[in-house]
C-alpha cells in the first residue's frame, strides 16, 4: 500500500473497490474509446470480462472521492500471474497472440492488461505511484517477464501505419521474446521502409503507456491485432526485468533489497 498527495494505491480489496474499477473501466474504455463486449452492463455503466475473477487489480485511489460514489477508483492495472492461468483458462492475450516462446521459457510470467486511468489524473503523482506499485508486485512474485496487449486507437489499418511501422523497425523483440499476432485480425507492423520514418513524427502518434514500457526497456511482438470489439489496434508488450534499461533496472535491484 503508497499513499501520497492524496491518492492510494494497493490491490481491490472490497466489492465497491472492484466495482469502482470496473466503472473506470467503462468511462474510458467504452464512452471515450467506443469500446464494447458481451458482458458489459450499460445500465450499470461497467466494462467487465469472464476473467476478472482471476485477476488482481491494481487500482489507485483518490482518497478526496467516497467510495459510496463509486468513482474513487481513478487507475487500475489488472494483473494476472503465471500461477493462475490455469484457472482462468488462458492468458486474455491468447486470443490475439501466440505466447508460445513465453509459456515455453520457463520463467515467471505477468500478464497486464485493462490498464486506465480517468483523464483528470493522467501523468504527475497518480501514475509514478501506480508504476512503484506495479514494481512492488513485481518483486514481491519474483516476475521474469510482463508482457500484455497494448492499443492504439481504431481499426483502420492504413491510418496506423506510421506508429506500427515505427515500434517495428525500432523496438521488435528478439526471438526468445517475440511473440506473434494470429488469426485473421492479424495485421503486419513493417507497413513504410526504416528509412522513410520521421522519428519525431512516428514517437508523436505512440500512446504515453506504450512509450513507458519502451523506455523501460519492453518490446513489441511481431503483428499486430485488429480489435473490433473494443475498437482498437493491439500490439503485444514484451518486458524482460533482466534486459531493462542500467537507470530501471538499478530501480528493481534497490526496492528487491529493500523488501
Amino acid at each position: 500500500m503508497t499513499s501520497q498527495d492524496g491518492y492510494l494505491v494497493r490491490l481491490a480489496e472490497s466489492e465497491a473497490d472492484h466495482a469502482a474499477a470496473l466503472r473506470l473501466r467503462y468511462r474510458v474504455f467504452v464512452e471515450e474509446l467506443g469500446a464494447n463486449g458481451p458482458l458489459v452492463d450499460h445500465q450499470a455503466k461497467m466494462e467487465r470480462d469472464e476473467f476478472d475473477p482471476h485477476f488482481d487489480h491494481l487500482v489507485l485511489i483518490d482518497q478526496r472521492r467516497n467510495a459510496r460514489d463509486l468513482d474513487h477508483v481513478v487507475g487500475v492495472y489488472r494483473l494476472l500471474p503465471c500461477d493462475r492461468r490455469a484457472a482462468a483458462g488462458r492468458f486474455y492475450s491468447e486470443t490475439e497472440f501466440d505466447l508460445s516462446v513465453l509459456k515455453s521459457s520457463g520463467r515467471r510470467l505477468l500478464e497486464l492488461g485493462r490498464s486506465c486511468v480517468d483523464p483528470q489524473h493522467r501523468g504527475g503523482t497518480g501514475m509514478f505511484l501506480m508504476w512503484n506499485a506495479l514494481a512492488g508486485y513485481v518483486l514481491e512474485r519474483e516476475i521474469d517477464i510482463l508482457f500484455g496487449a497494448a492499443s492504439l486507437r481504431g481499426t483502420d489499418v492504413e491510418a496506423l501505419n506510421l506508429p506500427l511501422s515505427y515500434l517495428y523497425h525500432n523496438h521488435l523483440a528478439p526471438e526468445p521474446l517475440r511473440v506473434r499476432a494470429i488469426g485473421p485480425q492479424a495485421a503486419a507492423m513493417d507497413r513504410i521502409p526504416k528509412g522513410q520514418i520521421d522519428r519525431r513524427e512516428a514517437s508523436a502518434t505512440i500512446p504515453a503507456l506504450i512509450k513507458a514500457y519502451l523506455r523501460l526497456g519492453g518490446f513489441v511482438g511481431d503483428g499486430a491485432f485488429v480489435d473490433h470489439e473494443f475498437n482498437t489496434t493491439d500490439v503485444c508488450l514484451v518486458m524482460d526485468t533482466e534486459r531493462m534499461s542500467a537507470k530501471h533496472r538499478d530501480f528493481y535491484t534497490k526496492r528487491r533489497a529493500e523488501a
